[in-house]
Parts: structure tokens; C-alpha cells; sequence
């Protein structure tokens, strides 16, 4: 299970996702609480083993460790942000807490990887955001994107990108810092029923790959931010935002930009 926060029930504003902010420790909690529910819904679908990757930020410590489930292990701090991406010894992943892609209109918190720098990204021609890049690098690996959680753009995003797969909706966004959530309670079922379906039908949701070579192309946010010229090599300007790379795989593709 790889956990963002954005797509977190009950986090609506970039306050509850930045460390230091004073609703920081609010969405922490909430984000501990899916990441329980989702745990529980795992071992009630089946599951023999539930590892758990804090993805958030470049700290990966955002959850509260001695609230956190016991059945399941957890892999916190610096690091891959999840190992799923460097191993086939899973029979599945979960995408908890997700956002949809950079440019989504009233997504919350919407973004791809960097809010800062990344403005649009491309793979293969098709424009892709943290959900596709997961569910394309897992697939590399033989390994199903089985569910998200997040907001109605997030899971309507994930359902363009992997066909079947379960999802849990737990807010409707209605601008950037802006939903209609549901309350934590009927969340926190919902997560648990939804996680508890996917594991059951785990062999329903198939991996999703894309073919070889992998061309990804990065429009960046600001201007005078590309590649310095040698540096990157294999880099090719496309214009004075934009470079595209080319890579064997998507996770090499996305390392090389």
C-alpha cells in the first residue's frame, strides 16, 4: 500500500498536508485513520501480509507509528517511495489518499509529483499523473493497481488508467482547497468495504504496461528551468519548458528527467 495525503478523507487544504502548518497535526491523524481502515479492509478481504509505504512528501514520516495497526509493517523516513516498484513479491498494490493530475478542474489539491515545478507530464503521448505512473511502473512488475482512494476526480482518474479497478471516494472536490467530504465515520467504512472487495477479487484487476521504449515529456511550471545543456545528455528540448527523455522502462524514464 502506498499512501499519499492529499487524497486523505477530511483533507482539504494545503495547510493539512505541509509540515510545519498548524492543521499539519490534524492531517496526520487523518491520514493514520485511512491508512487503519484500509488495513482492516486488507486482512478481511484475505490478505496474508500488508506492507505500508508512507509516499507523502520527501520525508515519508506523515503517519502517527504508535497508532498505526499492528498486523501490518511500515516502511517510514527517506527511501524508494515504495518497494513495490523494485520487487514482484506482492500480489498487489493500493493506492491510498491520491489526488488527480495537474490541471484537473475543482480537483483537490490536484497536482503531478511537484505542485512547484511540474506543470503537465507525458508517457507515451499520454498525459499522466501520480496514479498512472504508479499503476504503470507496478505493472512493470507483473503487479495489479487494484484500488485508490481520494476525491471523485482522483477515482474517475484511476478508472481511465486501470480498468476494474476498486475505488473508494471519499470527498467530491469542488475547487483546489475546496470538497464535500464525507464524515470520517462512513470514510472509514467505505475505505474498509472497498479494500475489503479488492483483495477478495484480486485476480480481476489486471496489470496495466505500456510499450517499450517510454518517451516521457515534462512541461515544467517556470520557465529557465531545464536541463543544463550536457548535463542530461540524452535529454531532448522540446521548448523553453518543456524536455522529453527516453527510458527501457517508466521507472527509468521518470529517473532520468
Amino acid at each position: 500500500m502506498l499512501v499519499d495525503m492529499e487524497g486523505i478523507s477530511g483533507v482539504v487544504v494545503r495547510g493539512h498536508v505541509t509540515r510545519g502548518d498548524r492543521l499539519y497535526p490534524a492531517g496526520r491523524k487523518f491520514m493514520t485513520w485511512d491508512v487503519n481502515a484500509c488495513v482492516e479492509g486488507c486482512f478481511a478481504g484475505g490478505a496474508d501480509a500488508v506492507v505500508v509505504r508512507d509516499g507523502h512528501g520527501g520525508w515519508g514520516e506523515n503517519v502517527i507509528w504508535d497508532q498505526l495497526d499492528p498486523r501490518a509493517e511500515y516502511f517510514l523516513g527517506e527511501g524508494p517511495k515504495c518497494s513495490i516498484f523494485e520487487t514482484d513479491d506482492y500480489d498487489a498494490t493500493i493506492l491510498l489518499g491520491t489526488h488527480s493530475m495537474a490541471g484537473t478542474p475543482e480537483g483537490i489539491l490536484e497536482h503531478t509529483m511537484s505542485s512547484a515545478r511540474w506543470q503537465n507530464l507525458w508517457l507515451n503521448g499520454r498525459k499522466t499523473g501520480e496514479i498512472g505512473t504508479t499503476a504503470y511502473q507496478a505493472g512493470e512488475r507483473g503487479i495489479p493497481l487494484i484500488m485508490v482512494s481520494g476525491d471523485d476526480k482522483a477515482c474517475a482518474e484511476a478508472q481511465e488508467f486501470v480498468p476494474g479497478i476498486y475505488t473508494a471516494c471519499v470527498k467530491y472536490g469542488l475547487a483546489c482547497e475546496g470538497g464535500r467530504l464525507l464524515s470520517a465515520q462512513k470514510a472509514h467504512e467505505l475505505i474498509t468495504r472497498t479494500a475489503t472487495e479488492a483483495v477478495q477479487n484480486i485476480g480481476k484487476v489486471q496489470p496495466v504496461k505500456l510499450d517499450p521504449p517510454i518517451t516521457a515529456r515534462l512541461e515544467l511550471v517556470s520557465r529557465g528551468r531545464l536541463p543544463v545543456r550536457g548535463e542530461k545528455p540524452y535529454v531532448k528540448i522540446v521548448d523553453g519548458r518543456t524536455y522529453e527523455v527516453t527510458g527501457d522502462t517508466v521507472r527509468e524514464a521518470l529517473q532520468r528527467l
